[in-house]
């Protein structure tokens, strides 16, 4: 598809990295994917293969660990967006993940780019799988972090999961992501206050919140993708990294071993004392990794 960009103070190609260092200022644009216009966020070394970044569930770009997108952005164009129905992006959010990675294509395809490197999280773990064995040629690299194949052990129970510990953080004062991401540790704890204390460190030009009915869509699509058939992962022939938590509450650390069983070039790196959010608690640990796999 064809598309066009724009953002105040702004001109050149869509694929072109903002100039800065940080998340926390890096601006916001749009792409036209379609006839919908897609939020993004552009920044990082020029030049080389763009890391683009698959967030998770009932996240917005704001949802990005400063840290690891920082630290990433270092020595790589890094390149962040809201899918479709998220955040300041337009349309109605799929209610599959067949879907979301659709459009992920189509925003790729749309930026000009021909070849990437994709980061997916949770549920931009599952879109990523279904983005490398559709467009193989358009991939070169893959980081799996915190996620499953489709029919993955307890991948059905993310919503009940997700709603009970979201009920908890309501009536507790915090944020879900505290109890999700997290382990229950001292150093659990701790880690959980400081990763939502970044999150916030960006105070301007904040995206859109993620609406109920998103979440409630993504919820549908995360059920289908944990209940459906076992692809063939043996067709996915990249070099793929696949770290997690040693004890994933949402998505269970099992799925990483399952992963790297199952995909012919993949390494794993599992962080003690961690959960899901185990990439954000360890997030040094993650961009040494990452910078090494992404230049070797």
């Amino acid at each position: 598809m064809n598309g066009h960009a724009s953002q105040n103070n702004r001109s050149g190609s869509p694929s072109a990295p903002s100039p800065g260092s940080s998340w926390r200022v890096v601006p916001t644009r749009t792409i036209a994917v379609g006839d919908t216009e897609f939020a993004y966020r552009s920044y990082g070394h020029p030049g080389g293969v763009p890391v683009v970044f698959l967030h998770h569930l009932a996240a917005n770009l704001d949802n990005w660990d400063p840290r690891v997108i920082d630290g990433i952005a270092a020595g790589h164009h890094v390149i962040a967006f809201d899918n479709r129905g998220v955040g300041a992006s337009g349309g109605t959010t799929p209610d599959t993940i067949e879907a979301m990675a659709a459009d992920a294509i189509a925003f790729i395809d749309a930026m000009g780019l021909t070849e990437v490197d994709l980061l997916g999280f949770s549920m931009g773990g599952f879109i990523a799988q279904v983005v490398v064995a559709e467009r193989p040629e358009l991939i070169r690299r893959v980081i799996l972090a915190g996620t499953g194949p489709a029919g993955g052990a307890g991948i059905d129970k993310v919503t009940r999961v997700s709603y009970s510990d979201s009920i908890k953080a309501a009536l507790t004062g915090k944020d879900p992501k505290q109890n999700l991401f997290f382990t229950r540790s001292a150093n659990g704890k701790s880690q959980a206050k400081a990763f939502i204390t970044r999150l916030k460190e960006r105070t301007e030009n904040r995206d859109k919140a993620v609406t109920v009915t998103t979440f409630r869509t993504q919820l549908r699509a995360i059920h289908k993708w944990g209940t459906q058939p076992p692809a063939d992962l043996g067709t996915i022939t990249h070099p793929v990294l696949v770290a997690n938590g040693e004890d994933d509450r949402m998505v269970p650390t099992s799925n990483s071993h399952d992963l790297v069983e199952r995909l012919p070039n993949a390494t794993l790196r599992i962080y003690q004392d961690a959960g899901h959010g185990g990439i954000f608690q360890e997030h040094r640990q993650l961009v040494a990794t990452a910078v090494e796999f992404l230049d070797s």
